[in-house]
Parts: structure tokens; sequence; C-alpha cells
């Protein structure tokens, strides 16, 4: 008998048919012997309609009522979840973050997990219950609803695996059957891989793949949870996020990740003189600003000119903050740009073979793509390329490290 944690998003619960069809999946995994725990999003829509509703009352929404206001979402489904399994003939027993309790931060919007309880969730499971877990939410210390930010019930998800020591974590998807090799709708030929590892999905996740949250990764990673990653309408094999295994660094290249949410910044003529780093990332870094790949090119002059990327929805508070740093510090000047797009190759298989990077480096040479910035860890290489390459760097990467094998995946 496993215990089974089981994550179903927003369109997989965006109808009460949609609903009842989850409750019936969840019961036949029950009715084999499992103990089930289900972590249900708020319904297809209902999240975006709630932060609608309160910019109606308030140009700028208190964060601390805005939580209360958007954990209603998850509230609502697994109400209307546990409802439909009860009317099925079987045992339910909803319950929210606040509830099991889940222990969080205090940052309203964006809360990371400290803590989850188990006792009530184990009591429930013991009295043979469908237990439905309200994803997305939590409390801090004074007792305040949190919420956990975009993609937060897959969070909660492995989580709560993590906390009850469930067997694995499966996360179901609804637009997808698993994680591929790069995104299929600019690469037709990406496959979907059977295993990765905590590692490789920990960096596609950070480097703009989509299909697991990165907090939910780390916490599975650390935990040593299986993750499974399926597709909720199809019992198609999907792929399981586990510890790296020695096969898996036979494989040179895994994936290759993109992001399109990329901006750059560049400040020319630095002075070149201690502490000058620091003051110009300093105001960047208190406004939460995050500041992913920095380039320092030192010039004739004694000078130096230093190039960073930022999040493009961060692009000009980040342009406006260093502009003013330059001019006080005596730098000539400030430029900026947004039409860029970051490209990434990951895979375990790098640690242990040599010659990676030229091959990346002459693959996207050969068709005239012109790299603007270059980062490296052990399992990744990233580009900044222009965004008009985007997809051709992104089906050549493929195409170069034999992600196009027709039999990956399968």
């Amino acid at each position: 008998m496993a215990l089974i944690v089981q994550k179903y998003g927003g369109t997989s619960v965006g109808t009460v048919e949609k609903i009842k069809a989850v409750a019936t999946k969840v019961i036949d995994s029950y009715k084999k012997g499992d103990r089930m725990v289900v972590v249900l999003s708020a319904m297809a829509g209902k999240t975006d309609g709630l932060i609608k509703l309160a910019r109606q009352v308030a140009s700028e929404p208190d964060p601390r009522e805005m939580d209360v206001l958007l954990a209603t979402g998850e509230q609502e489904s697994v109400a209307l979840f546990s409802m439909a399994v009860k009317d099925m003939g079987f045992e339910a027993q909803s319950m929210l973050g606040f509830q099991i309790a889940i222990h969080t931060d205090h940052i309203f919007g964006r809360a990371k997990i400290n803590q989850v309880e188990t006792d009530r969730i184990l009591k429930a499971l013991d009295e043979k219950k469908i237990v439905a877990i309200a994803g997305f939410q939590g409390l801090d210390e004074k007792g305040d609803i949190t919420t956990l930010g975009r993609g937060g019930s897959d969070t909660t998800a492995v989580a709560i695996a993590a906390a009850v020591k469930a067997d694995r974590c499966e996360i179901f998807k609804d637009d997808v059957e698993g994680i591929y090799t790069t995104n299929p709708d600019v690469c037709p030929k990406a496959k979907k891989m059977d295993t990765i590892s905590y590692e490789e999905m920990l960096e596609m996740a950070s480097l703009g793949a989509k299909v697991l949250e990165i907090r939910a990764v780390e916490f599975a990673m650390k935990y040593n949870v299986p993750v499974y990653v399926r597709s909720t309408f199809s019992d198609k094999r999907g792929t399981m996020v586990v510890a790296e295994t020695k096969d898996m660094e036979k494989v040179l290249v895994s994936g290759v990740a993109y992001s399109k949410n990329e901006s750059r910044v560049t400040i020319r003529k630095v002075p070149d003189r201690p502490g000058i780093a620091s003051g110009i990332f300093q105001p960047v870094f208190e406004s939460g600003i995050v500041v992913d790949m920095i380039v320092q090119n030192t010039s004739e002059d004694g000078s130096t000119d230093i190039t960073f990327t930022v999040p493009k929805p961060d692009f000009y508070r980040t342009m406006k903050l260093v502009s003013q740093v330059a001019q006080d510090i005596g730098a000539e000047k400030v430029l900026g740009d947004e039409d860029i797009a970051k490209v990434s190759i990951v895979g375990v298989g790098m640690r242990t073979h040599a010659g990676v990077a030229n091959r990346m480096f002459a693959a996207l040479a050969a068709e005239n793509i012109n790299i603007m910035m270059i980062s490296t860890s052990e399992i990744k290489i990233s580009v900044v390329i222009e965004a008009k390459y985007l997809e051709l760097a992104v089906r050549t990467l493929h195409k170069t490290f034999g992600l196009d094998d027709e039999t990956k995946g399968e």
C-alpha cells in the first residue's frame, strides 16, 4: 500500500465535470489500496478573476487582504472535490493551509514554506479518508494567511509529500504529458524524457522551463521525493524526476531551455576602483531585482564596461536606478536592450565530457547567431543572443546534441 500525493492544476479542475473526472481518477487509485493525498489549485481563471475584483475596489490592494482573498480559490476547489468524492460513496476531507498547518514566512504573495505539520493529515489517512489539501497557501507566525505565488501548488504538493514521507508525488499537467527535451511548440522534434535528475530539472526550471515550479524541485531534491510528471487527460507514461544515476552521465545534454523574459543593461566606462561594483548593484538588489548574468570588460584607459541581465518586467526600474548611480560615480552612459533571449543546454553528462561549450558555440556560429554573453555551471551553459534568433538557436542546439533522435524518450 503506497502513500501517494497527487497535484492537479487549475485547468484540470476548471469545471464541475473536470472536478468529477479528477475525483474518479483519484478514487481509482484509492480502490487499488493506495493512501491518497490530493493537492488542488483554484479553478482555471479564478485567481485572475479575484485579482481583477480586488483592483476594482482598491488601486493598490493591501497585500495581507489580497492573500486572504486569493486563498479562497483553492478553498472552493478542495470543497467541491471532497463533495464529489463523497457523492461517489467514498470518504474525503478537505483541509486548508492554516488547518494543517503549513507554516511559511511572512512575505505576502510569495511566501516560502518553513514547516509542514502532519498530524491531521496522517489521522485522516488512518481513518481511510482521501485528503484534499488547498495548494498555494499557508500561514505565517502571526497566524495570517499567506500565499506562495504563481505555481505555488506544485510547491505545496512536494512539501506535503516530503513531510508525510510519501512514496511519490504525482504532478498532473493538462497541457503536457511529461518533461520534454525542449518546448515542442518551438522544436517539433522535442521528445518526452522518461527520467531527469533533480539537478537537471532545477536548472531547466531556473532557465525558463515552466513544467515545474523551481521551489517544488528544490524541495524534491532536498528531501529526495520522487516526482512523477504526467498528463491529467492521458494514461501515457510521464517523466520521473529522481536523484542522479550513473546512466544519466552517459547523456551529454538532456535538454535545451530558453527564456524570452530577459533584458540587458550596460554601463559604459565605469571607473575601475575597489567597491564600485558593490555601489552599482546595491540599489538594484535592495529593490528586490534579480540579476542573472554579469560580464565586466576592462578598457585600455583603465575604465570598465559592466553588462548584466535582469528580468524584462524589471528593465525600466533597473535603468532608472543604474542611471542615477552612473551619474554619481562618473560613468559615461547607460545602455539598455530588451530585444534579447537566453538559450541554455543542460545535462549532468557535462561534468565528465570536454568540449561541450565549443560544440555549442560552433553550432550557433554556423547559423550566424552572435553570442553576446556567456554563463556556465557544472551542468549547464547559457548564452544571450538576439531575440529574433531564439527559435533557430533552440532547434540548432537540439539537433547538435542528438536530441532529435526519434527513439529518445519513447
